[in-house]
């Protein structure tokens, strides 16, 4: 990352403008790099200007006043980047924040490719997310490049590679002591508690990164979605051969699946939205699944389980009455997952869930180590990313696609976004 204070020394070497672009032939340390380029945006003397070069590890955009067309520097007390925040419930703006400053001890400065949009970020927006606070710049799936690095950090290096673990957890608290961070006392999640990845640029604690050599950028995107289904997997712990029912079929339902597959259980799979069930059964190999809504669900199940009811439910809907119902569903012994979260209350007959002895269980965000091992399935090819993604959209056009996003009928699956450099 190039200093402020060396940007200010190169300010007045030879300057050429051509064509409203401002041309500097530029060295650091001794090696060539690129271009300073100005750009217009925005009101008039109101210029956005990007550095770029192989030794520059990143795009930098700069707000400078210039009084005329003869202007040839910026002045570094006006260095911002653009942002998408949410500024409330379903109103999402562009605006300009400050670059992020050098890396501190044990900190990374990363530069964001990819961003996913995945449940959270849809709750957020339409104000059903318990933990969100606005105004907020959301984006906590990510895949990322290191910039720079601050002393003590041996874990990554200028150029890896990333994904993300968005979870920033205190060590010290009681939870993380206990071997919890996920459910941190103080966590804060990117893109939920803390502003997030819709930005070029951001800091964040370098032992949050998991490099891969092998992964493009969109599939470490990917790795956070896949960590929620493999933590709730680990947290119900199926059996081979084990009756179980995924409630729900969007993008954490689908990485539910992934995990039970891999056990080797009696995989079912329930929801309301036709196009849902025919997707797991044609790209992600579910032999069984139940579409819900014509109050015959019990029947059904019991049919696929030989009149016992699954041992095990895991519901990813994030809805109460889905929440609710889903004791109905768990058989005698059996553990019932709440892997979805809701702003209302769930309620349930007491007696039901006493008679059968069940397990009522959350599974909150992931743990470091499922990181790790997403990433190794992935490269093996044992986890298949390409059916996932099923839109994609450019930085600028997100804020315009973003509600079709909330709409199951759209047929949308994981979107992800391009962030520019």
């Amino acid at each position: 990352m190039v200093s402020a204070s060396w940007i200010q020394g190169v300010a007045h070497r030879n300057i050429d403008f051509v064509n409203s672009c401002l041309l500097i032939p530029l060295e650091f340390n001794s090696k060539p790099v690129s271009v300073l380029e100005h750009q217009r945006a925005g009101p008039p003397h109101q210029e956005i200007c990007v550095i770029r070069g192989s030794a520059i590890s990143s795009a930098r955009i700069r707000r400078c006043e210039r009084p005329d067309e003869s202007a040839t520097s910026c002045d570094d007390e006006f260095c911002y980047m653009r942002a998408i925040q949410l500024l409330e419930p379903q109103q999402f703006r562009l605006i300009d924040i400050p670059e992020p400053t050098e890396p501190g001890p044990d900190e990374a400065l990363v530069r964001v490719h990819r961003v996913g949009i995945c449940g959270t970020d849809i709750s957020g927006y339409l104000g059903k997310m318990p933990f969100y606070s606005y105004p907020r710049i959301p984006g906590h799936e990510l895949g990322v490049e290191v910039v720079a690095v601050g002393s003590g950090v041996t874990n990554v290096k200028p150029g890896d590679k990333c994904s993300v673990e968005p979870y920033i957890n205190n060590p010290a608290s009681f939870a993380s002591r206990r071997g919890r961070s996920n459910c941190c006392e103080e966590l804060q999640v990117l893109g939920v508690h803390t502003d997030g990845g819709m930005r070029p640029l951001f800091k964040l604690p370098a032992r949050k990164l998991h490099v891969s050599t092998k992964l493009a950028m969109e599939q470490l995107a990917l790795v956070e979605t896949l960590a929620i289904g493999c933590h709730a997997v680990a947290r119900c712990a199926p059996e081979a051969n084990e009756d179980v029912l995924v409630i729900g079929a969007g993008p954490i339902g689908l990485s539910v699946i992934e995990f039970v597959k891999l056990t080797g259980a009696n995989l079912i799979v329930m929801d309301m939205v036709a196009s849902r069930l025919e997707f797991c059964r044609e790209k992600m190999g579910v032999k069984h699944t139940v579409q819900a809504g014509d109050g015959n669900e019990e029947k059904k199940l019991r049919d696929l389980t030989d009149g016992n009811l699954p041992t095990i439910v895991v519901d990813a809907t994030g809805s109460a009455k889905s929440m609710s119902n889903a004791l109905n569903y768990v058989g005698h012994t059996g553990k019932l997952v709440f892997v979805g979260i809701t702003t209302d209350n769930v309620t349930f007959p007491h007696p039901l869930m006493h008679r059968r002895e069940m397990t009522l269980l959350a599974s909150r965000n992931a743990m470091p180590v499922d990181f790790g091992r997403i990433i190794q399935l992935i490269e093996s090819g044992t986890i298949d990313t390409r059916p996932w993604i099923t839109h994609r959209t450019g930085f600028d056009d997100l804020i315009g696609q973003f509600p079709s996003f909330t709409k199951p009928e759209t047929g949308v699956i994981k979107a992800i976004v391009e962030v520019p450099n």
